[in-house]
């Protein structure tokens, strides 16, 4: 079966201290770093076996995209590259152009292979597709062809309530835009409070 396109699991090298820095201010750096090497682990093992997506890892810093033996085998590891978040998913969103290509971070628990299924079906109709996360911001984001929405993440406002909003609207009103499921990531205390009460 031809794979319906790419997905990018965006993440930094589990490294104590390096990780989750936001979490890490509320809960302790070992906490966050383990949360943060655990949920990536099993997102990538949960996502990187379902043959109707290619899967790679995308990880900054560069030069730990090359110790491969920290993620679970079989998913190749890419380097995120220079930049600034927006530059970096530019970067990767054009690696394989023509084929759409997703993006979503490694700190969103809740993630299944079915929202993945949605966001792909919904780029055989729309050039772009997003998930909203409650905070203004958004843990996925795919695109039919990058080249089609030039300055897509120019002048975002990161880790803002603004972030979703100053995305779209860098987007030309004649593309199409499709958003999908609402899920929260784990980016501070309250968060990790919340997913920690609901975890099995």
């Amino acid at each position: 079966m031809r794979p319906l396109g790419n997905l990018y699991i965006f993440t930094r090298a589990p490294m104590i201290g390096a990780v989750k820095r936001r979490l890490a201010a509320d809960v302790g750096a070992i906490d966050a770093w383990r949360f943060h090497r655990e949920n990536s682990r099993a997102l990538i093992r949960r996502l990187g076996g379902d043959a109707r997506w290619q899967t790679r890892i995308a990880v900054t810093p560069n030069r730990r995209a090359r110790k491969s033996w920290r993620y679970p085998p079989g998913v190749e590891a890419i380097p995120q590259g220079q930049g600034d978040l927006g530059e970096r998913m530019t970067r990767v969103l054009a690696r394989d152009r023509p084929r759409p290509s997703i993006i979503v971070g490694s700190d969103i628990p809740d993630i299944k292979p079915a929202h993945i299924w949605r966001a792909f079906a919904a780029l055989a109709r729309d050039d772009a597709v997003f998930g909203p996360s409650p905070d203004g911001g958004y843990w996925l984001v795919g695109v039919r062809n990058v080249r089609l929405l030039p300055g897509l993440f120019h002048d975002v406002r990161w880790s803002s309530a603004d972030a979703l909003a100053d995305t779209l609207a860098n987007i030309d009103n004649r593309r199409r835009v499709a958003l999908i499921d609402t899920l929260a990531d784990i980016d501070d205390g309250a968060a990790y409070a919340r997913w920690r009460g609901r975890a099995p």
